[in-house]
């Protein structure tokens, strides 16, 4: 149960971020806002982690870059 909270803030943390530095306005709810966050953070895992489980700086970044490509996907489809 502690981790599916964790996942929400986190991902919230994270979704809250990429929507920001996201060049022009993103129009999303909280709801979405923590998905975005929550996939970001899983596609920067994919990605970089290779096996690390413990929370660092680049691990951050990660995610923040993660989520804004998910922005990006979901605008060129349409989905945003």
């Amino acid at each position: 149960m502690i981790n599916v909270i964790t996942s929400a803030v986190s991902g919230l943390f994270i979704g809250v971020l990429a929507r920001f530095f996201y060049p022009g306005t993103v129009q999303l709810g909280w709801v979405y806002t923590i998905v975005l966050g929550i996939g970001g953070s899983m596609l920067a895992g994919f990605v970089f982690n290779r096996g690390h489980k413990e929370f660092n700086r680049p691990g951050l970044l990660a995610s923040l870059l993660g989520a804004m490509v998910l922005i990006f996907a979901g605008r060129q489809f349409g989905m945003i």
